[in-house]
């Protein structure tokens, strides 16, 4: 489908556009924010962004605007609203990571996906280069100024996440980031000219003290915390004692499918690595 046109897509499966058509079938998905916060509306046992022909017509004071494309058909925008933006009647902002597990899983990717375009065009209003003032450039998600030409696309920044498995166990580990209580796999940004693989053995070795075999890919998810795009492996342990950095850390061990702490919840890669291990186990003892 082109920018242009929308038809009938599966539940829940969104088609990216970049240029809204003349005659939007409507009515519009806003995913609407002051600062990082996107407004939401309580519906049932879930939150949703609020859905309205015109977000105007909520009175809201908005900034910019960009179209996202149609979410099974439906017109999608997000917006940057304006600082002092007040909260309508029965609505409420709150950051992603509160509205992580509240939301449908198409809203929350997408919602992931809008937090970062209107983060990258907040940003892009000026030439890095000259500090000239930027323009959109139709057709296309990008930025270009008409002094020095530089055109910017919005930014991902790569990071690996790694399930490590030792026979009948996994490595889970905890920082400071996640929900008290909550261990997770492995993770970690990947450095300028390193390959995905290298930052796995790297970021394992710096964290954990430990080597691995057996590296392969596993999936990915875009993470709009902030920018990032999550690309999964597994890896089998190899050589080497716990040695956790603390500085990262505060803890990690070892764990059996019957050891488990809390782990994290089903929308994120790291439980689908978490998942996938616990799979094996069961269908090797039947």
């Amino acid at each position: 489908m082109n920018s242009t046109q929308a038809q009938a897509l599966p539940q829940g499966q969104f088609e990216m556009a970049i240029e809204p058509p003349g005659d939007l079938p409507g009515p519009n998905l806003w995913f609407a924010f002051r600062g990082n916060e996107m407004l939401v509306q309580p519906n049932e046992a879930r939150w949703q962004p609020p859905i309205s022909e015109d977000i105007a017509e909520l009175g809201l004071p908005v900034v910019r605007q960009q179209f996202l494309g149609f979410l099974d058909g439906q017109p999608c925008f997000s917006c940057d609203l304006a600082n002092d933006c007040e909260t309508p009647n029965g609505m409420a902002f709150h950051g992603l990571r509160k509205l992580f597990g509240k939301l449908s899983e198409a809203h929350f990717g997408l919602a992931g996906r809008a937090l970062q375009i209107v983060s990258w065009e907040r940003t892009h209003q000026f030439c890095g280069r000259c500090g000239e003032a930027t323009e959109t450039v139709v057709g296309e998600r990008a930025k270009r100024c008409p002094g020095c030409g530089l055109t910017c696309y919005p930014r991902l920044s790569p990071a690996v996440i790694v399930l490590i498995e030792r026979g009948d166990e996994l490595l889970l580990a905890r920082s400071n980031r996640l929900p008290e209580g909550m261990y997770s796999v492995l993770a970690g940004f990947v450095e300028p000219g390193e390959t995905l693989e290298e930052a796995v053995h790297r970021e394992v070795a710096e964290e954990a003290g430990i080597s691995l075999k057996n590296v392969r890919y596993f999936g990915s998810q875009p993470w709009p915390f902030p920018n990032s795009l999550m690309i999964g492996f597994t890896a089998e342990y190899a050589s080497g004692k716990l040695d956790i950095d603390y500085d990262e850390l505060e803890d990690a061990g070892w764990y059996s499918p019957d050891t488990l702490p809390v782990i994290p919840g089903k929308m994120s890669i790291a439980r689908r690595l978490i998942d996938h291990f616990l799979d094996k186990r069961r269908s090797d003892k039947i």
